[in-house]
């Protein structure tokens, strides 16, 4: 029976990482599935005669527009008018995009079914280079449908404006600040218009920075759609096929731990850093991200930072890394506001290294002698110094644990564990660190071993490193929570069968003492993705804001 729970466990593993069961898949919907009403149906049917001509059809979308918003000045409860106006500047912008027409440049005459012609423009766009217009792609997000395990919820509150997904052209962002999302950018923006007489001016605005949008004299929500550039960018990215190399190929991504932000940097928010687990990507909080954006109260509050590292690495290796990211974004960012840390699974691992002091008790049980007086290689020294010495951090403010691995898993030393580690076998490149590690290591750390462990070996609940890490005390000084799963099948919080486990990580292993919370749910591992497990970190994240 235990041989077939871990069985089962690593499966379930194994599945997510090779499965055919996509993150995210996209779909393009026509034009005409997506019109609200007659007389949108009558304004796509009219410009399809245009097809060749996007000056007349952007003509015939901005009389559309300025019919519709006119009717709202006179009633600003008017539903319809209000679908018009938004579908209108919907096609705009699609347009705009794919009849490769530039309004930031000069003015566009187009022409009107009235007398005369509009002008079209952009409103001023930001005037740093690396923001101007032409290096995006807009695409109006209601022309895109969106499936998968990890896209979440699609919430589309009644709101002003279009919303729109901006991606990044041939323009490497991580040049500029190696904070940025990444090489390419997804976000999403609220495209809307403004008339004044014959000329019209489209502006684009944040929804994470602004709630309402004001035109006429009337104030409206703004139209969102958060999830549509996470699902895009899962989509068009693959994930899972990195994921995959990360876990068990380490070596050629032993350099690629990243801290990342999904957002414009602010000062007044505080960030929120999520660290995922073992096998995973960032991936694993989209569906967790989405559900917190569609909340005003955390969106107004807090920016979203991502930590993503390759997972086939012993733990302490890319914390290590972290730490030292972290330390670069006080430099860059020296404004900023405390941390928030989430980590799950092996992502809370990581974080409970964050908010303890070791001081040298890891490295004297390891090495007889302190880094200084041992004769290792620079990088071996610096290396292996930064992953057994380390302090709590001063500017973290709260921790949430979810489903961490924090005493390891029974499932590491099954048969089936065994075969994973093997798998990923030696996970660090620098082959002197291994060496010298091992040379200079106490005789009872050396026996029977030719390199150090890797993700799995170093997560069987009877390993030194794990008993040494959950001695620590964790710093008094920042709250920490629990979020542990049991798959709605309770269990023995002990050892003492049944077990209450989340399918792979037990209670046992999870638990911490001193929580000031401590929230079951009844989810398998992935409880980050459930709602009761998403709705625990909205309470947790709106207490702190508090």
């Amino acid at each position: 029976m235990r041989t077939t729970r871990h069985f089962l466990g690593l499966m379930s593993v194994l599945i997510l990482l090779v499965g055919c069961s996509q993150y995210a898949k996209v779909s393009k919907r026509p034009i005409w599935a997506i019109t609200d009403s007659p007389q949108q149906k009558d304004l796509y049917r009219s410009t399809r005669s245009f097809s060749k001509q996007p000056l007349a059809r952007l003509g015939r979308y901005l009389d559309s527009a300025n019919e519709a918003r006119l009717k709202l000045a006179k009633d600003s409860d008017d539903t319809m008018a209000q679908s018009d106006y938004d579908f209108a500047v919907a096609r705009i912008v699609e347009i705009i995009e794919d009849d490769s027409l530039k309004p930031w440049e000069k003015p566009l005459s187009c022409p009107s079914k009235d007398k005369g012609n509009w002008s079209f423009t952009l409103t001023p766009p930001d005037p740093r280079p690396e923001y101007h217009p032409s290096k995006f792609h807009m695409l109006p997000s209601d022309r895109y449908r969106f499936k998968g395990t990890r896209v979440g919820e699609r919430v589309l509150p009644e709101g002003m404006g279009a919303p729109v997904i901006v991606i990044g052209k041939d323009f490497d962002y991580t040049k500029i600040d190696q904070f940025a999302q990444g090489k390419r950018v997804y976000y999403g923006m609220t495209a809307m218009l403004r008339f004044k007489g014959h000329k019209c001016a489209i502006e684009f605005v944040d929804p994470l920075n602004k709630e309402t949008l004001s035109l006429d004299g009337h104030d409206y929500p703004l139209a969102t759609d958060f999830q549509a550039p996470l699902a895009l960018s899962m989509a068009e990215s693959n994930p899972k096929k990195t994921q995959r190399g990360m876990m068990f190929s380490p070596k050629k991504y032993v350099n690629s731990a990243r801290l990342s932000r999904l957002q414009p940097y602010d000062p007044r928010k505080v960030p929120v850093i999520f660290i995922h687990g073992l096998g995973d990507s960032q991936a694993t909080w989209m569906p967790m991200i989405n559900h917190l954006r569609n909340n005003k109260g955390i969106r107004q509050k807090y920016q979203f930072w991502i930590f993503s590292y390759p997972t086939g690495l012993p733990y302490p290796l890319p914390a290590s890394q972290l730490r030292m990211q972290m330390d670069q974004m006080n430099k860059n960012y020296p404004n900023h506001k405390d941390f928030v840390i989430i980590g799950h699974s092996l992502g809370g691992n990581i974080t409970r290294l964050l908010i303890s002091n070791s001081g040298m008790k890891i490295w004297n049980t390891y090495f007889p002698k302190p880094p200084e007086e041992i004769p290792f290689h620079d990088e071996s020294r610096y290396i292996l110094s930064k992953m057994l010495i380390f302090k709590a951090r001063p500017d973290v403010s709260r921790v949430i644990f979810a489903n961490a691995s924090l005493r390891g898993s029974e499932t590491a030393i099954s048969f089936w564990g065994r075969l994973g580690a093997k798998l990923i076998g030696n996970p660090i490149t620098m082959d002197r660190v291994n060496r010298e590690a091992l040379e200079y290591a106490r005789p009872e750390f050396r026996t029977g071993r030719n390199r150090l462990p890797n993700s799995v070996e170093i997560l069987d609940p009877g390993t030194t490193f794990l008993s040494l890490a959950n001695s620590l005390p964790i710093d008094p000084g920042i709250p920490y929570h629990s979020i542990i799963g049991d798959q709605g099948k309770g269990g023995n919080l002990d050892k003492t069968k049944p077990v209450s486990s989340d399918g792979i990580v037990p209670y046992w292993s999870s638990h911490l003492d001193g929580a000031q919370s401590e929230t079951i749910i009844p989810s398998e591992h992935w409880g980050i993705q459930h709602t009761a497990g998403m709705a625990a970190v909205q309470h947790l994240l709106l207490k702190h804001a508090d």
